[in-house]
């Protein structure tokens, strides 16, 4: 077992703690995030090493394999410890071709709540996110509502939102509290810069997915001249700044390797001086 130096956290609730650098389950999956892994056993060396170096913010989604990891969790984890919270997303259906099927009906959110209860072993979820489609302006005030009414019955603690706009997280936070905004944010896609600050703003977790990647050559040899400088990687360097970017930012890198884990755990303590910051700001 091993000790982390991942003590910045983030209060949400009295309840709900979070390392800021968390782990996304999503690689645990096979190909395409399909089947089994290709090495369970490492698989669950890496949620328990990520839980041994002190993160205590996991995601994941019963549609990632689909199901296959939320079984890995529960064979990896359970009983969970105290402090651990599993932010889950509901709002999707896999394919038997490995197509994403988005579905957000009531009668559907109630099944995969269900079925994420059940899968992870627990009797309320600590978080669950509301996948939309990428549609800005279709409403998400039934759907919403739906994990609103699944709240007040105790299966679910707290609610999120992922892939929204502005203005359909304003109007899910006229249906019930949002705890976090779960987006494609990262060093060079930053269409969500307002957000980013609005949620900050307003005590919202703003959760970056796809934090690394989308680099253009020239972006990807500026993060490296930087990522020298300062003595990490690149992966490393854009992660820290994306922590460094909002107080409320949390970050939810994942792997299938322990190697890997370590390097992106390593980003939480790595601070970025005022001048890599100003050069890694103006490469998007």
């Amino acid at each position: 077992m091993t000790t982390s130096e991942l003590t910045d956290r983030l209060a949400l609730a009295d309840d709900l703690v979070l390392t800021r650098m968390g782990y996304g389950a999503m690689q645990l999956a096979g190909p395409h995030v399909m089947g089994p892994p290709r090495d369970r056993g490492e698989a669950i060396a890496v949620l328990r090493e990520a839980v041994d170096r002190g993160v205590t913010h996991l995601d994941t989604a019963d549609f990632y394999g689909p199901f296959v990891v939320n079984e890995i969790i529960k064979e990896a984890l359970h009983p969970y410890p105290a402090d651990l919270r599993i932010v889950t997303k509901v709002g999707c259906r896999r394919g038997d071709d490995g197509a994403w099927n988005l579905d957000t009906s009531p009668e559907e959110l109630t099944r995969e709540v269900h079925e994420n209860l059940g899968r992870l072993g627990v009797e309320a979820l600590d978080v669950v996110n509301l996948r939309v489609s990428d549609d800005p302006d279709e409403s998400l005030a039934e759907a919403f509502g739906a994990l609103a009414e699944l709240r007040e019955q105790g299966l679910i603690r707290h609610l999120g939102v992922s892939n929204v706009s502005p203005a359909q997280l304003a109007e899910a936070r006229e249906v019930a509290p949002v705890v976090c905004v779960q987006n494609h944010y990262n060093l060079v896609h930053r269409t969500d810069d307002d957000l980013v600050d609005h949620c900050a703003a307003e005590g919202i977790a703003y959760t970056s997915f796809f934090p690394l990647g989308g680099f253009s050559p020239l972006q990807s040899d500026t993060l490296s001249h930087v990522a020298e400088r300062v003595d990490a990687t690149p992966q490393q360097t854009a992660l820290a700044w994306l922590l460094q970017r909002s107080p409320t930012m949390l970050l939810i890198p994942g792997t299938s390797s322990r190697t890997h884990l370590r390097e992106n755990l390593a980003a939480a303590d790595l601070v970025l001086p005022a001048d890599a910051v100003a050069e890694l700001d103006a490469i998007a």
